[in-house]
């Protein structure tokens, strides 16, 4: 990096929803017998499972694993974040862009690993129509 370029201090310059959901493991586990389940890997060859517990119509809990960059855990904890407490239809409305604004900091060359939560997350959504073991 030269003299003239600004450098990137991570705690100082990403924003506190960002660290906070970068940095939090509250919701990082792996269920077993979800009510639905998703997994995607991206082309950069992070990877992200979503599992889904649903209670009266509403996701209850959301939990996730990864294997993949800081970037990809917040956005993974986002999507938890955002979608618990919702409707399925509700859910089916989150977004990458809704993703990266409650982020604040996400990199731009990061926006990838929105889209692979919310692709891993709307395949979890998409399961829980279909009876288990399918």
């Amino acid at each position: 990096m030269s003299e003239s370029e600004p450098s990137f201090d991570f705690w100082q310059d990403h924003s506190d929803n960002f660290l906070r959901m970068a940095l939090s493991h509250d919701r990082m586990e792996r269920v077993h017998s979800p009510d639905g389940y998703g997994t995607r890997t991206g082309e950069c060859g992070d990877t992200v499972e979503f599992f889904l517990s649903l209670e009266s119509g509403r996701i209850q809990h959301v939990a996730f694993d990864i294997d993949g960059c800081r970037n990809t855990q917040a956005t993974a904890n986002t999507v938890a974040e955002l979608a618990e407490g919702k409707s399925v239809d509700q859910a089916w409305q989150i977004t990458p862009e809704q993703i990266a604004s409650f982020l604040g900091t996400l990199p731009e060359d990061h926006f990838h690993c929105a889209e692979l939560a919310v692709g891993a997350f709307y395949l979890a959504l998409s399961s829980l129509d279909k009876p288990a073991g399918s």
